[in-house]
């Protein structure tokens, strides 16, 4: 019984700590206009971009960026798979496929837009293989006014 206690909390404060990605952008506005953050808006290809991948392995995922992300930023990942298996509901490619023709029209993959509350666009940017997670999180809040 106590292992099962054990399991429990500590996934409990794993979820505490982790960063959240939102699952609908709508959202990501309300919770930015709720706690006062910017979103942190990602274009990927999860399936099919080397740099969107190594952008999520090497900053998305490490814990320093998780324990800053969770409280400074709302995360929305607009995500373009190719793979059937792993494709998005209609509903969400539509909503992505909107963020894109506003934010990424040139179909830059992987883009990194920072928006205020207001969904005002702050500042853009890639992934650059040499960069630490303190480098760009250094980046994002450079664009934060």
């Amino acid at each position: 019984m106590k292992k099962v206690l054990t399991i429990a909390f500590l996934s409990l404060i794993g979820t505490i700590h982790a960063q959240k990605w939102q699952n609908s952008f709508d959202e990501a506005v309300d919770l930015a206009n709720k706690e006062n953050k910017p979103i942190i808006l990602v274009f990927s290809g999860s399936d099919w971009c080397a740099p969107c991948i190594r952008l999520k392995r090497s900053i998305l995922d490490s814990d320093e960026f998780k324990s800053y992300a969770f409280s400074n930023y709302v995360l929305y990942n607009a995500d373009f798979p190719k793979k059937k298996k792993n494709q998005l509901p209609e509903e969400k490619l539509s909503v992505n496929k909107t963020l894109a023709e506003k934010y990424n029209p040139k179909g830059y993959f992987p883009l990194v837009v920072v928006l205020d509350k207001n969904e005002t666009v702050l500042g853009k940017t890639g992934f650059h293989v040499k960069t630490s997670p303190k480098k760009y999180i250094a980046t994002l809040n450079g664009f934060v006014r």
